[in-house]
C-alpha cells in the first residue's frame, strides 16, 4: 500500500528529530521511498496559549509502502513518536516529533480514533505543499482533487526557495564569485543554513551578449563542482534538492547519471533529445519560455498582444507535444521564463498575472532575482535589487507560485518568516 505521511518537529534539534524518525519508519514495516523538501511553519497554537509554546515547525512529507493496515500503522506511528522522547500529550504544545497519516492508498477511513484522508489535510499548507512536491497531481479520495489543487484554492502556500550558484566567470549578476570550491561550498553551506530547498547549479550564462559554450565546453566547466556536491550532500534524505541549469541534453544527461534531481531546462523542454531523456527519466523538469537563448533585448513577445496570452498559447502547444511524448505533468514545472524574450512591461504582466498559469496542473517557477527590469523601478546594478527581489517574492508566494529561484536565499526565508507569521492560516 501507498502511504503519505507527515512528519513535523518544533522542538529541540527539528532537522536531526526529522532524521531519527525517518530512520525509525524503517524498522516499523515501512519502506521509504521519497522525502519531501523540507518546509518551515509557525506553530498552530489554541486560544491563549502560552507564549513558550510559540515555536516553528520544520515539516516534511514521505511516501512510504507497507504492508500493515492503517490502525496497526497508526499504533507503530505512536510508538515511534515515543521512542522519540514525545510525552506532553496536551493538544497542540511543543514536541520533538509529530507523525501523522494523510493517506492510505485510496482508501477512506472514519473510526474513533482514526480518519484517513487526514481531516486538516484540505487547510494546512504545511501538509499540502509538501505533499505537493512529492505528488502534485494526486488525486485525493473523498476530496477528488489534488495537492495542488487544494494549495492554490487555499492560497497562502510555503514558497519553495531555489538558490542559485553560478559558475560562470560572465553572469549578468554574480559572474566569477563562485569560482573555487572554497567559494561554491561556502555559498551552498549559506544556503542550505537558510533552508534553501533546491540548490541550482549554472556553468553557462543566457544573458544578453553572452557567448554560448558548446556541451562539451559547458560539462567541463560544471562537472568538477557537481560532483564534489553530490558527494558532499551524500544520501541525507533531508538535504536540499540539485538542479542543473542548462539546455544542452547532453550535460543535462550526465548531470542525472551524476546525481542530481532536477533539469532546470531553460531551452523549454523542446528539443527531440530532452524529451525523450525526460520521458525516460524519474527526475523533474524544470521549462522555461524563450525566444532564444542567449537572450537577445531586441527579440521579444509582439507588444501588441499580451504577454501572458502568448506564453499561455506557447504552454498549451508544449502540453500537447508533452502528452504524445509520454512525460508524466506531474514532473514538468513551468518558468515563464522572466526577462528572456520579453520587455520590461511584458515581465512585470506575466507576474502580475501569473495566476492565470495555474489552471494546467503544472508547479510554477518564477525566476526573477535581480532581473534587468526592475532597473526602472530600483537600483541599475544588479547585486542591489535583493530586497525588491524579496518583495516580488512574497506577491508571488501569495499568487501561487511553487518555486522562486533566487540569488540571497537568507533575505528571502528571513521575509517569508515574517510575513508567514502574521497569517492565520499558512
Amino acid at each position: 500500500m501507498a502511504v503519505y505521511l507527515s512528519l513535523g518537529s518544533n522542538l529541540g534539534d527539528r532537522r536531526d528529530n526529522l532524521q531519527k524518525a525517518i530512520e525509525a519508519l524503517g524498522r516499523h514495516a515501512l519502506v521509504v521511498e521519497r522525502i519531501a523538501p523540507v518546509v518551515e511553519s509557525p506553530a498552530m497554537l489554541p486560544p491563549q496559549a502560552a507564549p513558550e509554546w510559540n515555536l516553528p515547525f520544520l515539516n516534511t512529507v514521505a511516501e512510504c509502502r507497507t504492508a500493515l493496515a492503517p490502525e496497526q500503522l497508526l499504533a507503530a506511528l505512536k510508538r515511534i513518536e515515543r521512542d522519540l522522547g514525545r510525552s506532553d500529550t496536551r493538544h497542540w504544545a511543543p514536541r520533538p516529533i509529530d507523525i501523522d497519516i494523510l493517506l492510505f492508498d485510496d482508501i477512506v477511513v472514519k473510526t474513533d480514533l482514526l480518519a484517513i484522508p487526514h481531516p486538516g489535510l484540505a487547510t494546512r499548507s504545511f501538509f499540502l505543499t509538501p505533499l505537493a512536491a512529492l505528488a502534485p497531481r494526486l488525486r485525493i479520495p473523498g476530496l477528488e482533487r489534488s495537492p495542488l489543487e487544494l494549495s492554490r484554492e487555499r492560497g497562502n502556500g510555503i514558497p519553495l526557495w531555489m538558490g542559485i550558484v553560478n559558475l560562470t566567470p560572465d553572469s549578468f549578476s554574480d559572474g566569477g564569485e563562485a569560482a573555487t570550491w572554497d567559494a561554491v561550498e561556502s555559498r551552498v553551506d549559506s544556503m542550505m543554513a537558510a533552508g534553501a530547498h533546491i540548490i541550482d547549479f549554472g556553468a553557462e550564462s543566457t544573458r544578453p551578449g553572452a557567448t554560448p559554450l558548446t556541451a562539451e565546453q559547458e560539462w567541463a566547466r560544471l562537472a568538477p563542482a557537481l560532483e564534489r556536491i553530490v558527494a558532499k550532500l551524500g544520501t541525507n534524505p533531508l538535504r536540499p534538492r540539485i538542479s542543473v541549469d542548462t539546455y544542452h541534453p547532453e550535460v543535462a544527461r550526465r548531470a542525472l547519471v551524476g546525481g542530481i534531481d532536477i533539469v532546470n531546462d531553460v531551452g523549454g523542454l523542446t528539443l527531440p533529445d530532452m524529451l525523450e531523456l525526460a520521458a525516460g527519466s524519474r527526475a523533474e523538469f524544470v521549462a522555461m519560455h524563450n525566444l532564444g537563448l542567449p537572450a537577445d533585448p531586441g527579440r521579444t513577445l509582439p507588444a501588441a498582444g499580451s504577454a501572458a496570452d502568448q506564453v499561455e498559447e506557447w504552454l498549451d502547444r508544449r502540453l500537447a507535444e508533452w502528452n504524445s511524448a509520454g512525460l508524466e505533468l506531474a514532473r514538468i514545472v513551468l518558468d515563464p521564463g522572466i526577462g528572456f524574450g520579453k520587455n520590461p512591461l511584458q515581465s512585470l504582466e506575466l507576474m502580475r498575472e501569473i495566476g492565470r498559469f495555474t489552471s494546467r496542473g503544472l508547479r510554477l517557477l518564477v525566476g526573477h532575482s535581480r532581473k534587468s527590469f526592475m532597473g526602472q523601478f530600483a537600483s541599475r546594478e544588479p547585486a542591489e535589487r535583493d530586497l525588491v527581489t524579496v518583495g516580488a517574492s512574497i506577491a508571488l508566494a501569495a499568487r501561487g507560485v511553487d518555486i522562486l529561484r533566487v540569488h540571497n536565499v537568507e533575505q528571502h526565508a528571513a521575509a517569508w518568516r515574517g510575513w508567514a507569521h502574521l497569517q492565520q492560516d499558512v
